[in-house]
């Protein structure tokens, strides 16, 4: 038996100004992104489309929840393991391919997870491959989408006694 979850989130465009879209370049692309009981995240385009770079993009904000999916199932597969992480950090890195007519799609994902944990069992590189490779197998958002999702994760480091 399979469980369903629903999510929701609103998006409320902020960038009308005085003159709409009466062209391209006459409206901001900053939009709010409501989340039930939480402050909102300012939102825009990614600089390249004429957004504002001091907001989140679309893009980067897909390319952070493949990399939050990958270190939540990381995390609790470690748990479950015995391995005691103190530390997780990945510098995610996506590329995006746009056509000629402006249509566009990712190409790839790459994250780069760096752990620093206690010793013992179950810590070492091979062992921390396999908690990575299960926890890229358990991604819901990478399970979800059609391009390559890369885990490169840098060698474990030991937490100071």
């Amino acid at each position: 038996m399979s469980a369903q979850h629903g999510y929701s989130a609103t998006v409320r465009w902020t960038g009308a100004g005085e003159t709409g879209t009466t062209s391209y370049t006459a409206y901001s692309r900053d939009h709010d992104v409501l989340l039930d009981r939480r402050p909102p995240l300012a939102g825009s385009a990614d600089p390249a489309f004429r957004g504002d770079p001091t907001r989140y993009c679309p893009e980067e904000l897909f390319v952070v929840s493949l990399s939050q999916c990958h270190m939540l199932w990381f995390l609790h597969l470690a748990a479950a393991a015995g391995v005691v992480v103190r530390e997780y950090v990945d510098d995610a890195t996506g590329t995006m391919r746009v056509e000629s007519g402006g249509e566009g799609q990712f190409t790839d994902v790459t994250l780069h997870p760096r752990v620093v944990l206690d010793d013992g069992p179950g810590t070492d590189e091979e062992s921390l491959a396999v908690l990575h490779r299960r926890a890229h197998d358990h991604c819901f958002l990478a399970r979800s989408v059609n391009f390559r999702v890369l885990v490169e994760p840098a060698p474990a480091r030991r937490a100071a006694a």
